[in-house]
């Protein structure tokens, strides 16, 4: 019964997910979804900029903290092992949710492309980044990034793999290939408003700051494996000229 009461939380955990990651696109490119980054009634400039830092500080924050190995280590003392991912994925989601939810518009505009090749070339690319984020979770293990695999697993009473170290597809090309669809689907707008340049800066300072930790993570987990494979391959962008030195290992960490 556990198992299967894990296995639900899962699910739920993962359909939040989907239903979040779905309407960023449409809060970050301004369509469809009801509630975008610059629609609604403009407050004061300030407490709109201190709200939506709070909320950006929160998910930030949030993922950052529950990512970390240490707090992993603590949290499995109260919540299974089995559902920690979950846990995880479904805590960054609602931070996300509260974020659309009360983020405050600040439209004024900093750019407006009025070409409509050149906006339209920079609309497809943010959605060329949605896409690319999409496929490099793919590239890794999706189902096990996002908590389906372990609550499976307990499911089944299977033990997952260990982690190994392994640079599928992009992974060979960027260390990174996630956080670089975050900025290419963030950065890339015809209409950057004040709102949008801050969640975007926002985002981005986060990006910088979590590869960091991550990559301290990864040193500690894999050790010279990674600290070669960091020599080799760019952190967001090709390194010309450098080749990445073949492995047998497999990433399946993040």
């Amino acid at each position: 019964m556990a198992g299967l009461l894990a296995v639900l939380y899962g699910i739920v955990a993962y359909a939040t997910f989907l239903v979040t990651i779905l309407y960023a696109i449409g809060f970050v490119g301004n369509f469809v979804v009801p509630k975008s980054i610059d629609t609604g009634v403009a407050g004061p400039f300030l407490e709109s900029l201190i709200i939506n830092t709070l909320l950006l500080g929160l998910f930030a924050i949030q993922h950052s903290v529950m990512a970390r190995p240490g707090f992993k280590r603590w949290w499995t003392r109260f919540v299974p092992t089995s559902i920690e991912r979950s846990t995880f994925v479904l805590f960054s989601s609602l931070a996300l949710l509260l974020l659309y939810w009360q983020w405050r518009p600040m439209p004024e505009p900093i750019w407006t492309v009025q070409n409509p090749m050149a906006a339209a070339a920079l609309n497809a690319t943010s959605l060329f980044g949605w896409v690319l984020l999409v496929l490099s979770t793919f590239m890794l293990s999706h189902f096990e990034l996002f908590g389906l695999s372990q609550v499976f697993a307990r499911l089944f009473r299977k033990d997952l793999p260990a982690a190994k170290f392994h640079t599928p597809l992009l992974y060979r090309v960027v260390r990174h290939p996630i956080y670089l669809s975050f900025l290419l689907a963030f950065w890339a707008t015809s209409a950057m408003t004040v709102g949008h340049l801050l969640f975007a800066l926002a985002t981005t300072g986060y990006i910088l700051i979590a590869i960091q930790l991550e990559e301290r993570d990864l040193i500690d987990l894999f050790g010279d494996q990674y600290r070669r494979y960091r020599q080799s391959v760019g952190m967001l962008l090709p390194l010309p000229g450098r080749k990445l030195e073949r492995t047998n290992a497999e990433l399946s960490s993040s």
